[in-house]
């Protein structure tokens, strides 16, 4: 996608061909800046003070940042803490695992002065993977906003309701449930896009509403709590969000909120669909409320807010009287039931263990044996 005009990924390898370079997204919307990561330590640290999320984002570090602990040590040793050590960033989105699964199955096997190349080549392999897989995305999900406008009357004005940042700043490139808004809009269709705030931290406001404008997408932010009103009086056409870990048969486990938004959805009739490539799918998962780890973050994120203040500086301001505690639950679970449907690489199916396995029967076979 584009930053001012200029073709931009998430992560890149430096000129250099050793650095990592990413987009420091908690200096998002005021401040473009990029982070520079040189060694294991810089990748878990962006893994876990958020400077790249999103779940295919995240296993794209997770996948660099292992490339980067071979170049320090690739022993037997080194790979296992570096594995150890990222894994334990962030419990929730799955690619984590899933990458570093990959990294460590084609890494193991080499000799220890092979490690560090052949590991920077298959992080490099993953991320244009990811963008191959969202772009897929974003054609199947066109061709359900099609439909549905059509289904419509084709309307002058197609409203696509979003929850949190599901974008390209979320992947590699184009984004999951965003992608097939960036089709949608480039092939003509007269969408806008209802941006939820996303508290505590801010993400549809800070980043959807940014990825939007960088290409010229109509939206407009509204708070948390609007989005039901939305849907009631018919200003809501379809929802469409993005997921950290879908289950084997169907829940979605994505920013909290999610799950109430869901409930709106099927409350007023309005379709409910999830955007994910297949490394979101977690096959050895079958109750996401039950199963799924909910990661809790600190309380300072729900306390306290960065922003740009009227004389143009940027500043953190506390929103919270001092001595008030603060609970930080970042995820929900949507549970199958309430999902339209899945939009995948593949195509899109319902939210179902039958659904996913008719798409990807290798994998479901697989888990099952």
């Amino acid at each position: 996608m584009n930053v001012n005009g200029t073709p931009t990924r998430t992560i890149w390898l430096a000129e250099d061909g050793a650095t990592v370079e990413i987009i420091d997204q908690t200096r998002l919307p005021h401040v473009f800046e990029v982070a520079h990561l040189t060694d294991l330590d810089d990748a878990c640290h962006a893994i876990k003070a958020m400077l790249v999320r999103g779940a295919p984002l995240i296993g794209a570090t997770a996948a660099h940042g292992l490339a980067l602990a071979m170049r320090a040590d690739a022993s037997d040793a080194g790979l296992t803490i570096a594995y150890d050590r990222l894994y334990a960033t962030r419990p929730t989105a799955v690619n984590l695992r899933w990458a570093l699964d990959e990294m460590r199955a084609l890494l193991a096997p080499l000799p220890a002065d092979e490690r560090a190349v052949a590991a920077r080549a298959r992080a490099v392999a993953l991320c244009d993977e990811d963008v191959r897989l969202n772009e897929a995305i974003g054609d199947h999900g066109l061709s359900v906003f099609r439909d549905l406008w059509d289904r419509k009357g084709r309307p002058d004005r197609f409203n696509v309701l979003t929850h949190c940042n599901a974008g390209w700043l979320a992947t590699v490139d184009w984004g999951t449930a965003l992608a097939p808004i960036y089709k949608a809009h480039d092939a003509g269709l007269p969408i806008h896009v209802w941006v939820d705030e996303t508290r505590p931290r801010n993400q549809g406001a800070s980043l959807t509403a940014w990825e939007l404008n960088q290409h010229g997408v109509p939206h407009t932010v509204i708070v948390d709590n609007a989005g039901g009103h939305m849907m009631q009086h018919g200003l809501v056409d379809a929802c469409i969000v993005g997921t950290d870990r879908t289950t084997a048969t169907g829940d979605v486990c994505n920013k909290i909120g999610t799950y109430l938004k869901a409930l709106a959805a099927r409350d007023n009739g309005v379709p409910f669909y999830v955007a994910l490539p297949s490394p979101t799918i977690d096959w050895t998962v079958a109750d996401g409320v039950a199963e799924i780890p909910i990661e809790d973050r600190g309380a300072g994120e729900v306390c306290r807010l960065w922003g740009r203040l009227d004389s143009g500086d940027t500043a953190w301001i506390t929103v919270t009287p001092e001595g008030s505690p603060a609970a930080n639950p970042a995820f929900d679970v949507t549970p199958a039931r309430l999902v339209t449907g899945l939009i995948t690489e593949r195509g899109v199916c319902p939210a179902s263990a039958e659904g996913l396995a008719g798409l990807f029967p290798e994998r479901a076979t697989a888990a099952a044996e």
